[in-house]
């Protein structure tokens, strides 16, 4: 796999001025020694407790990401997944560390433990006031004798950078921290590994699959399990939490991304979690955030801790280090309701009744519906993958609403198809179809018949859309479709459709939407889906109708 990157052994130190350089003046970084990644809190005067975090990269926007006021003053970078060495740690601290003292907190890892602990030790042998505390916050394995230290780690960075912020003694600083460190529970789940920087991701999951309690190195989980729905992951995850939690008190949850899981997959993950009975208990949501990342992971971790007065505030406090996740109060979710001339219900038209439309409409939307996959598959080459599934929606609320629409009024029917498209079809498409039939059932209403009623449809669409036959788009087999209606009948058009749509196969411009964007070589021999989809309509129709020039 490909990455932006020059020269993996420069990976980490690049990243690292990269990040000093956009922070505005707030962080500076050490110099003197390549191998030596420290990032540090600009304008220290060390005349508070010092926090010294760190460890592996690739884990950003941890651990540099959190220095500031308020969070760490120092944070050691090593390298991808490997703590940073003894000298590292040890420069962190004498650069940071004043009669005060300095703590380090350190992520359960063996690599970790033994370099930063080290580090300690000659940093009092020169005379400074050191504590150490070690975060073991993972639940993934039972009875485990050294539990790892995943996301909850940073929960202990707020409390203790509040503290020590506030101006602490290092030993109130230190037992803050470790109360809130013995607290935290820890899991993460993911469906797939991650990629190492000029390598290839590991692929020891099969489509499908998930792995539960997995470590923040790619390390294998506990168990692989079927990727249940979210609901029911959300459910097992908090169940596994709950086990080891206190059986009452508000919590606290921070909703983890690894590194690889888009929003709206986090988003609807932490409602879920919100929804279990775990999650009642939640009373400050941190998160969804990119957090403490596995690099490219697709997957998320659950941190929870409980909630005092003196926690809350600690969350909540002011910090200037921008990737910390806002802790938020979780409150009920708020409505509105829609604005009354949007709903227009109480003029929505009568029911009526007609079997030749009713099995028109069936026809079409079925065969939309059908056609779902297929559709999306061809917009996967050429646009954003998501025809088909625009089209299907719309079908499926149309045929959902059937036994409701004026079927025997024809200009009713349409405007009350438009309705439907506008609330429910996204996506251009279905703001196209909308306008079409608007169009028509006005046309309709004038007094026009079936086939001039569906060309003013069309050129309202042209006109609205911007797009005109030729531009590879639905018109290319729905203006053949209609000029062939009059005199051909359903058949005539739905066979005009199909060959309207195979040309847009050839035409290696397109004039508007994504395709427009694209090469001439990406578009060759791929047919429009929206012509695909207006052709598989007429073809529908033409089942229905027996050859009737009437589409319905």
């Amino acid at each position: 796999m490909a990455h932006f990157i020059n020269d993996r052994a420069a990976l980490v130190a690049e990243a690292v001025d990269g990040l000093v350089s956009g922070s505005g003046g707030r962080l500076a970084r050490l110099d003197g020694d390549p191998a030596i990644r420290v990032v540090v809190r600009a304008g220290w005067a060390a005349d508070r407790v010092a926090l010294v975090s760190g460890g592996g990269s690739g884990h950003e926007p941890a651990h540099a990401g959190f220095v500031g006021r308020g969070l760490l003053t120092a944070a050691v970078c090593g390298d991808v997944f490997a703590s940073p060495s003894v000298d590292a740690v040890l420069a962190g601290i004498l650069a940071v560390t004043g009669p005060a003292g300095c703590l380090l907190i350190i992520k359960n890892y063996a690599g970790d433990r033994l370099n930063f602990g080290l580090a300690a030790e000659r940093a009092r042998a020169l005379g400074l006031a050191v504590e150490t505390v070690t975060v073991a916050d993972d639940i993934a394995i039972p009875g485990a004798a050294q539990p790892r230290g995943i996301a909850g780690t940073l929960l202990v960075h707020k409390v203790a950078g509040h503290a020590a912020e506030s101006g602490r003694p290092l030993a109130e600083v230190a037992d803050a921290a470790r109360t809130a460190a013995a607290g935290i529970r820890s899991l993460g789940i993911a469906v797939s590994g991650c990629t190492l920087p000029g390598g290839t991701r590991e692929a020891r999951l099969a489509p499908g699959e998930a792995e539960l309690g997995l470590g923040i190195h790619g390390e294998p989980g506990i168990e692989r399990i079927a990727l249940p729905a979210a609901d029911d992951l959300a459910r097992l995850m908090a169940a596994r939490l709950a086990e080891t939690l206190p059986a009452d008190g508000p919590l606290a949850l921070l909703v983890n991304n690894l590194g690889g899981a888009t929003a709206l997959e986090m988003q609807v993950l932490a409602r879920a979690v919100l929804a279990t009975s775990l999650g009642a208990r939640v009373r400050l949501l941190l998160g969804p955030a990119a957090a403490m990342t596995a690099l490219d992971m697709h997957g998320a971790s659950l941190s929870l801790m409980p909630l005092a007065a003196e926690t809350e505030a600690a969350l909540t406090a002011a910090t200037d280090a921008p990737a910390w996740p806002l802790a938020v109060p979780v409150v009920a979710s708020a409505t509105l309701p829609l604005p009354a001339r949007l709903a227009r219900r109480s003029q929505a038209p009568a029911p009526s009744h007609d079997p030749a439309v009713a099995g028109a409409i069936t026809a079409v939307c079925t065969a939309l519906a059908a056609a779902e996959t297929d559709l999306n598959a061809l917009d996967a080459r050429v646009g954003d993958g998501d025809t088909g599934t625009t089209f299907a929606t719309g079908a499926r609320a149309v045929l959902a609403d059937l036994d409701r629409l004026p079927q025997a009024e024809p200009a009713a029917l349409c405007h009350a198809l438009s309705e439907r498209l506008a609330r429910v079809a996204g996506g251009s498409s279905g703001v196209l179809m909308s306008i079409f039939f608007a169009a028509a059932g006005s046309a309709l209403a004038e007094g026009a018949d079936w086939p001039a009623a569906l060309t003013a449809g069309a050129a309202r669409l042209q006109a609205h859309g911007g797009a005109k036959p030729g531009d590879r788009t639905l018109l290319d087999a729905l203006v053949p479709a209609l000029d062939a209606l009059p005199a051909g009948g359903l058949p005539g058009a739905a066979l005009a459709a199909e060959s309207g749509a195979a040309a847009t196969a050839g035409m290696t411009r397109a004039g508007t939407g994504r395709s427009s964007y694209l090469a001439a070589a990406d578009l060759a021999g791929v047919e429009d889906p929206g012509a695909v989809a207006v052709a598989r309509a007429f073809a529908a129709l033409a089942r229905a109708d027996r050859g009737s020039p009437r589409p319905g």
